[in-house]
């Protein structure tokens, strides 16, 4: 078995993730491992039927932006987390959010993923997709998925007919 020395934790600053981020600080308790945290900012759709420059420009600065509020959001999160700072990594990426993580445990060697899931059910599902799903199907080291609350948990036990 390969020792966890990295973990990293994905967020949305949901409280799934929190929950994600309170069970990743216990795990890297136990195996005095780091936690890296990382935000992926989305790439805004647009379409610009002429095609101009200064769309694109608006664009970058746009992400530019949402990347800087993400770093602050992260350093605020941070000291909540309990966790030394010598042990923990503030990372934001732009992309595809499966993407970018899967790229994120590749260039850092992460160990293992702790994420938030939402709990959606069928519906939410089907409309938006499940970022934990896709993680936990292309991923090359173990994602672990835990609920934002106990209510979500409780759902996703409670048999269907």
């Amino acid at each position: 078995m390969t020792p966890i020395r990295r973990i990293l934790v994905p967020t949305d600053f949901s409280a799934p993730a929190e929950a994600a981020l309170k069970y990743a600080r216990m795990l890297a308790g136990r195996f005095e491992s780091r936690i890296h945290l990382l935000h992926v900012v989305g790439l805004p759709y647009l379409y610009d039927a002429w095609g101009t420059e200064t769309v694109a420009l608006r664009m970058a600065d746009l992400l530019a932006q949402q990347e800087e509020l993400a770093r602050k959001q992260l350093q605020a999160l941070a000291p909540r987390s309990s966790v030394r700072s010598k042990e923990l990594v503030l990372a934001t990426a732009a992309g595809v959010t499966v993407d970018e993580i899967l790229n994120y445990i590749a260039t850092n060697k992460i160990d293992l993923v702790v994420m938030g899931t939402h709990g959606r059910g069928r519906v939410g599902h089907l409309l938006l997709g499940s970022v934990a799903e896709r993680l936990v199907q292309r991923s090359p080291v173990p994602v672990v998925t835990v609920h934002g609350t106990a209510a979500a948990a409780k759902r996703k036990r409670t048999p269907r007919p």
